[in-house]
């Protein structure tokens, strides 16, 4: 099982990836939380609010998770990292389940 974290300009664009990624099957759940970011761009130390997605998935979808992501995603250079996971039995056949129908 994987985590995949994507960080995103408002909530809007987070809810836009999110419904994209279940829509194609590629995740099983995704929970959105505000945040505050704080990161060099272009020679600067930037200070926003951003909206973080936390996609449970398994690990052969990454690549797919990657491409489509990237496709859609308003930054130049998203965030799009996996975590290796590890969940309960009926969670992790659950999330199985939902991405690979």
């Amino acid at each position: 099982m994987a985590l995949i974290y994507i960080t995103c300009k408002d909530e809007k664009e987070a809810v836009k990836i999110s419904k994209h990624l279940l829509k194609k099957r590629l995740i099983a759940c995704s929970n959105m939380h505000p945040i505050r970011s704080m990161y060099w761009w272009k020679g600067k130390i930037q200070d926003e609010k951003e909206v973080t997605i936390i996609a449970k998935t398994t690990e052969k979808n990454y690549d797919k998770i990657k491409e489509e992501v990237s496709k859609i995603h308003s930054y130049d250079v998203p965030c799009i990292l996996k975590i290796d996971a590890e969940a309960n039995e009926s969670y992790e056949q659950w999330v199985n389940k939902e991405v690979n129908q």
